[in-house]
């Protein structure tokens, strides 16, 4: 059997890939494990720097939760003695990550996948793909990942995706801020590389910072915000990074950050 999930290390990217083409790319408790446990193993290790996240194949990012009959670990079982479904256990990973998620975007995205794409921090998408939250055709709404869609869509978008369960093609996942760049198939990787190159120059440091505040700020109104900000500023500039910033900014020099 092949994993069903590929982790490999590029340099300093960590690379996930979910690897069950045959089944869309679909999601199963296993695999969501799997990929907890990929993203959590580049948070351990400091010369990481970023993670791509992409499904193998060309058919499908991924296709969410699979409903093939009989499956183990399906996403709507539910074991009462546990306080968390996996689902959420990977969500709140990825809330939590210090470092950039990237997803790479290779195929159609449905249900959870979709979920996962909203949860990333930038994504880079193939121009035929296709998008949806088909779950009100098989009675349910898709409720485990509405919490990362409300902080990507406009209202009437979402509201429009999970009443009529249609799907919506790459332009508009572009228009609506779904996606950051929609790129011919050839050329997904060299943009993916790209954004990368554009993130691995930059201060670790301030990226962990960045991802923090932003998300702590978002939970926030903006009285609480602007006192967070407040007592972060010091902090940050307290950092060897922004210490190493200023100093090659003034000696005009390219920055040789050390991640503290």
């Amino acid at each position: 059997m092949t994993d069903p999930v590929l982790v490999e290390r590029r340099g300093p990217v960590q690379r996930i890939a979910i690897n069950r083409p045959e089944r869309r790319n679909a999601l199963n408790e296993q695999v969501v494990k799997l990929i907890d446990a990929g993203i959590a193993q580049a948070m351990e290790d400091r010369a990481c720097r970023a993670i791509v996240l992409t499904g193998t194949g060309e058919q499908a990012f991924c296709a969410g939760a699979d409903l093939q009959k009989n499956v183990q670990g399906g996403a709507f079982d539910v074991d009462f003695s546990r306080p968390r479904h996996y689902i959420v256990d990977l969500f709140k990973r990825i809330q939590d990550c210090p470092l950039p998620l990237i997803a790479r975007v290779n195929g159609h995205v449905m249900a959870g996948g979709f979920g996962l794409l909203c949860a990333c921090d930038l994504a880079v998408a193939a121009d035929d793909i296709r998008i949806g939250t088909p779950e009100s055709k098989i009675g349910v709404t898709p409720m485990m990942i509405l919490p990362f869609m409300l902080r990507v869509l406009p209202p009437r978008r979402l509201q429009e995706m999970c009443i009529t369960g249609e799907p919506f093609g790459a332009a508009e996942a572009l228009a609506w801020g779904v996606v950051n760049y929609v790129v011919p198939r050839a050329e997904l990787d060299a943009r993916t590389d790209w954004l990368l190159n554009r993130i691995l120059d930059k201060s670790p440091t301030a990226i962990r910072l960045g991802k923090q505040a932003y998300s702590a700020m978002r939970d926030m109104n903006l009285r609480e915000s602007l006192e967070y900000a407040q007592a972060m500023v010091p902090v940050m500039s307290s950092t060897e990074d922004a210490r190493e910033g200023k100093a090659a900014f003034q000696e005009k020099r390219a920055p040789n950050w050390s991640g503290n």
